[in-house]
């Protein structure tokens, strides 16, 4: 199993990204995946997460309204739209699966497999 995340970069504060997570060696379609960050000096957060029935979560109230999440079951990607972004979503962003439930949940020690990150720098 793999998930490969890209899409990170440097934005200025107001500007977007799309970060994308592709899955192999998985049933993609069958299984949430959630996206998580870490910043610098503090634990591992989830943000949003899609559930298999396409519900999505989001666990970080200063995201809501400027991310959204999707996910393309052919392509087996998921997506995280970032809008807006300011200087406190600077991040390392990490996509991530818990193959036993196709359910959404927030606990990064619940999950069994990681992309290996990206990272996002918002800054002027």
């Amino acid at each position: 199993v793999q998930l490969q995340a890209s899409g990170g970069g440097l934005v200025q504060p107001g500007g977007s990204l799309r970060l994308s997570c592709v899955a192999s060696g998985i049933a993609f379609a069958d299984y949430a995946i959630g996206w998580f960050r870490q910043a610098p000096g503090k634990e591992r957060e989830a943000v949003l997460c899609i559930s298999k029935s396409v519900r999505s979560t989001v666990y970080v109230d200063s995201v809501k309204g400027r991310f959204t999440i999707s996910r393309d079951n052919v392509k087996k990607t998921a997506y995280l739209q970032m809008n807006n972004l300011k200087p406190e979503d600077t991040a390392t962003y990490y996509c991530a699966t818990d193959i036993h439930t196709a359910y959404c949940g927030p606990r990064a020690r619940d999950m069994d497999y990681w992309g290996k990150g990206t990272l996002v720098t918002v800054s002027s």
